[in-house]
């Protein structure tokens, strides 16, 4: 990718889009960053405030199903990097409808103004649940020629936004290409979500909840190796070309990872706290991403344990940043965690 260009991301106040906003300036002070989110529960500009005025970034808070607004903003942009998406599992088995006009329409809505403003390059953020589950205990890891197999509405409506973006190469020819990662852990994580929910409660020596009988196997990546990832196919991918990202070696369920996050932390085990599982809750996900490493010279720059350190360090030091937001989201946490 040549330099003194300007990216659009789509959903960078959110977690992986603000930590890849910061990566990205950081790397690249050439070029110029528009961030396009609709600030929901899960954007949040205090991720971004030591950036705020930087004279190269830009935040539009706005839907990337407005196309007026999208079609403007296109009309400024070389490049597209497509985040915003509702991403939480248990929120698309309460809420399906929500996930489908995101992610499948609103991914339509940027895919058509791309193609109205010949913009150099799209690339889609996507995940390995796209791919359904694995069983416990197999060997076998999804690669760039696993079948689609989603879920949940969340898989599902990730899925058709893959596929809708695929097509969009093969019809009309729009230059893209696609990653799909796995759960990603680290700095800004919404403390919905399980790593950030345990640290989070065990600073406040809260019990931890876990679902089922906690044998789910994740395959966990540091959301900055993500980001480095990401950089890397925006300067050396090909087009049409998908990237699979991991960051495990080994299978660790969420059993044995809430036990490390606890022993990191100095708690006991008796903070555990095992509650209802949820409905189609897939059993293992694991992710070969041999093919990328071979491609484009990419490998996880962290252990689990590493990482996981960095994050405890991380919401210890930023309490003001978590704080608020578990507050406001109070009546969720309740309903999904207490009340099953």
């Amino acid at each position: 990718m040549q330099t003194n260009q300007t990216l659009l991301i789509t959903g960078g106040a959110g977690f992986i889009g603000s930590n890849f906003i910061r990566y990205y300036l950081k790397n690249h002070p050439e070029d110029k960053i528009i961030n396009l989110d609709l600030l929901t529960y899960a954007g949040n500009l205090s991720s971004l405030k030591d950036i705020a005025n930087q004279p190269n970034y830009k935040f539009v808070q706005g839907n990337i199903r407005d196309r007026q607004l999208v079609d403007r903003l296109m009309a400024e942009i070389d490049v597209v990097v497509h985040f915003a998406a509702e991403t939480h599992v248990d929120r698309s088995i309460m809420e399906p409808s929500v996930f489908l006009e995101t992610n499948v329409m609103g991914t339509q809505v940027l895919l058509d103004s791309a193609l109205r403003h010949k913009i150099k390059r799209f690339h889609h953020i996507s995940t390995d649940e796209v791919f359904g589950a694995l069983d416990l205990g197999s060997t076998l890891q999804f690669n760039e020629k696993t079948a689609y197999n989603p879920h949940s509405p969340y898989a599902a409506s990730k899925a058709a936004s893959d596929h809708l973006v695929r097509a969009y190469g093969d019809t009309y020819g729009l230059p893209f290409t696609l990653s799909n990662c796995s759960n990603n852990y680290g700095e800004y994580h919404f403390p919905e979500k399980m790593i950030p929910l345990a640290i989070t409660n065990l600073i406040d020596h809260q019990k931890v909840p876990i679902y089922g009988d906690g044998l789910y196997v994740r395959d966990w990546l540091y959301v900055q190796d993500h980001c480095r990832g990401i950089d890397l196919i925006l300067q050396n991918g090909q087009n049409g070309a998908t990237y699979l990202f991991g960051g495990l070696y080994k299978d660790v369920n969420n059993l044995d990872l809430i036990k490390m996050i606890l022993k990191i932390m100095n708690q006991d085990e008796n903070m555990i706290e095992y509650i209802k599982d949820r409905p189609g809750h897939d059993r293992r996900y694991s992710v070969d991403f041999s093919q990328t490493k071979a491609a484009l010279g990419w490998q996880p720059s962290v252990s689990l344990e590493e990482g996981l350190q960095k994050t405890i360090t991380w919401y210890q030091n930023n309490q003001d940043w978590w704080r608020p937001l578990k507050k406001q989201n109070q009546n969720y946490f309740t309903k999904q965690y207490i009340e099953r």
